[in-house]
């Protein structure tokens, strides 16, 4: 049974990982963090983490950016692997994310889905021969109207591993009303979408002569993000020191 610590217990994603723990026989969350402990855990919750007293196998992370020092602190301090799933982390965070890496094992993606980081990795090794064959390449994302990042930081992901299978030879371009010309084969448009409660959804179109192909990925609800996080604290458990990312969940 692995233990786990959910920091950021009483969130919405918090919740849902909550609720999913109790129904796999392989996970346990023994303890959790925030600040509003409103009793609707059967777990201690401590308002920070500075503050658990509970052992455990591995922290599980959905809270705010500016939670994210001491949670590091304390992992490496009790030599305890973190899924970090927070986002909007400045630069000084992210180079102490990297630094702390090189002690505790750390696994941080910019979506936990695992059919999103599948996409990636299939994007990776189709990417290159429809390009080459002079395919156009779009991306459309779309998200609810709380939103407030644009685009997201999925598109932005699956953006990068294009480029990054193509020798990063492509430039994004986020907005073409300023421009009164023709597309350029060397760029990848990145579009975003708003309104009502969409989860989540991303499509990477390849356009080319006559023929268009499209991969695409729904998220009907966060479950399939906390879904994610707890296969990542199953992999992530007893892992040596390391930067992983959920890229390596799918390939294990």
């Amino acid at each position: 049974m692995i233990r786990v610590i959910m920091h950021g217990c009483n969130g919405r994603m918090g919740q849902n990982i909550t609720r999913l723990a109790k129904e796999d026989k392989d996970i346990e969350i023994v303890a959790g963090i925030d600040p509003f402990d409103e009793g609707k855990n059967d777990y201690p919750v401590f308002k920070t983490i500075s503050d658990c007293t509970v052992d455990a196998d591995v922290v599980i992370d959905f809270a705010l950016a500016t939670a994210v020092d001491g949670l590091l602190d304390y992992c490496l301090a009790k030599n305890l692997p973190v899924v970090l799933c927070t986002t909007g982390l400045n630069d000084d965070q992210l180079k102490r994310v990297e630094d702390a890496s090189k002690k505790i094992a750390i696994l941080k993606s910019a979506n936990m889905s695992l059919g999103i980081n599948l996409l990636i990795k299939l994007l990776k090794e189709n990417a290159p021969v429809l390009a080459e064959a002079g395919f156009d390449i779009e991306i459309v994302e779309k998200h609810h109207k709380m939103k407030k990042d644009a685009p997201s930081g999925t598109a932005l992901a699956l953006a990068d591993s294009i480029n990054a299978s193509m020798n990063d030879k492509y430039t994004y371009v986020y907005d073409r009303s300023p421009r009164s010309e023709a597309r350029r084969e060397s760029e990848i448009g990145i579009s975003a979408v708003r309104g009502g409660t969409i989860v989540g959804d991303h499509d990477v179109i390849f356009a080319g002569e006559d023929e268009v192909i499209t991969f695409s990925h729904t998220a009907y609800s966060r479950a399939v993000f906390a879904k994610g996080a707890i296969s990542a604290a199953k992999f992530l458990a007893g892992k040596g020191a390391g930067y992983y990312s959920m890229l390596d969940v799918v390939n294990c």
